[in-house]
């Protein structure tokens, strides 16, 4: 984000680079302000990182996970379980700048080919649209989907080799799965920041959990 971080003077180096990837391990993801989210603002408080997943019992016990990087919307926006925490919580001097991007990365295990991942995709924007995004002009908004499933040889050794299809008639699970997956990926990235205070002393402050359940509460009277 241009207005907490100086973008255009480039500072991650290579050796940046590197050295993330040699500290890459498995186990719980860090949400939040960390990483590439640590200059991010999304609906008018601090954004960055949030992920989620869903797995379905029946056809498979296929997973569906969710990593994002919210840096979109404006406060009046958000919607929180259906709740439009972003007009009663009040306005943000951040909804006065630029229009910013939501990045979104689904995995599965799931053995989809390119076609099918291509509308799970496109699901992922109902998940987005839950939290009250409706994607303004300017917005550079791009959603990735991958399986891990089929794995293709470099060099096989024989001219053919079998692959797994998934029917698309079961496919509605998964589609399921990646919309609920978004839409808590978003809010995750939401809850879990904390305040930051970039270049200029500009500062963008962590949503107010108290006062988002207060907001929630009072609202569903």
């Amino acid at each position: 984000n241009s207005r907490l971080n100086d973008i255009q003077g480039r500072h991650v180096s290579e050796a940046d680079v590197i050295k993330a990837l040699d500290k890459a391990q498995g186990g719980p993801v860090a949400e939040g302000t960390v990483g590439a989210g640590t200059g991010m603002v999304s609906y008018g408080f601090k954004g960055g990182i949030g992920t989620a997943s869903r797995v379905i019992p029946s056809d498979g016990g296929y997973t569906v996970g969710v990593l994002v990087n919210a840096n979109h919307g404006r406060r009046s926006e958000l919607v929180m379980g259906g709740v439009p925490v972003g007009k009663l919580y009040g306005s943000s001097e951040g909804d006065k700048g630029a229009e910013g991007s939501v990045i979104i990365i689904i995995a599965t295990d799931a053995p989809l080919d390119a076609r099918q991942l291509k509308r799970l995709a496109k699901r992922a924007t109902i998940g987005l649209a839950r939290t009250g995004s409706t994607v303004r002009h300017g917005s550079g908004d791009f959603i990735l989907a991958f399986s891990t499933a089929t794995v293709i040889p470099h060099y096989p050794e024989k001219a053919t080799y079998p692959i797994t299809a998934f029917a698309d008639t079961h496919l509605n699970l998964l589609f399921t799965a990646t919309v609920e997956a978004t839409n808590e990926a978003i809010l995750n990235a939401l809850t879990m920041a904390t305040t930051v205070i970039g270049r200029d002393d500009h500062k963008a402050e962590a949503i107010d959990l108290g006062r988002v359940r207060e907001i929630v509460k009072s609202y569903r009277r």
